[in-house]
């Protein structure tokens, strides 16, 4: 149900990119291809509420995924910015399923062009990305090396966009933990990470503290501060 042939998939990016084109900036996209993709959706959703376990929510959810990439990389081709209920959710369903690089994607266009998410979520985009992401990378469901690169452009995307400072703070921490490559509570010796990292990672830790008091990076502070520290003469 999610696989199609190359022809057809084909097919359905052409009709995903007609009615992208043809929808103008803060309307609706509309048409039959449109309705069809959404009524997909809608089913999945379907088949998701009756499920309980979050886990196989998002085995799940990796099975319907690929019936939209047609969908998706069409409308990021040729659309011009209206409103798509199937962007948007598909954009936390990658998240959730650890496909980051591929959210990302969807993001870039999503808040580009303003998009809302879906009443549901009770969150904008740029919130859902900012807590989403932080909390994959501090609860080590996203490899450091990973985290390096996605979590700065989280960052810098949604940085002139309005957010809770205690979700911009996890934000910094989530940047800074994986600079030192600290996963979770636990300690990490700091004394073997390069003066620049140690520095970069100790600012955005700050930056955290500064935004929220209780974001727990006090301790991590304190070390990178012994780290650069000078040492005594002799």
């Amino acid at each position: 149900m999610s696989r199609c042939s190359p022809a057809l998939r084909h097919q359905r990016e052409v009709l995903a990119r007609q009615a992208a084109a043809a929808a103008p900036h803060g309307g609706h996209v509309q048409g039959s291809a449109y309705e069809v993709t959404l009524a997909q959706l809608v089913e999945h959703r379907r088949t998701l509420k009756d499920i309980q376990s979050v886990e196989r929510k998002i085995e799940a959810k990796a099975t319907m995924l690929p019936a939209y990439d047609a969908w998706i990389d069409g409308a990021l081709q040729a659309g011009n910015g209206a409103q798509d209920e199937v962007l948007t959710t598909v954009l936390v369903w990658h998240i959730d399923v650890g496909n980051y690089a591929r959210a990302l994607q969807i993001a870039r266009y999503v808040v580009q062009h303003g998009l809302q998410m879906p009443d549901r979520y009770e969150r904008g985009v740029p919130v859902v990305l900012i807590d989403e992401y932080s909390i994959a990378a501090l609860t080590g469901r996203m490899p450091h090396e990973l985290a390096l690169q996605v979590l700065p452009e989280v960052l810098q995307l949604t940085a002139e966009h309005d957010a809770p400072d205690q979700a911009r703070a996890k934000l910094h921490k989530a940047i800074g933990y994986a600079l030192i490559r600290k996963s979770g509570s636990a300690d990490v010796d700091v004394s073997a990470v390069a003066e620049p990292v140690a520095r970069t990672a100790l600012g955005h830790l700050q930056r955290a503290l500064h935004l929220h008091d209780l974001v727990g990076v006090k301790k991590d502070i304190e070390r990178l501060e012994r780290r650069l520290r000078p040492a005594a003469p002799g």
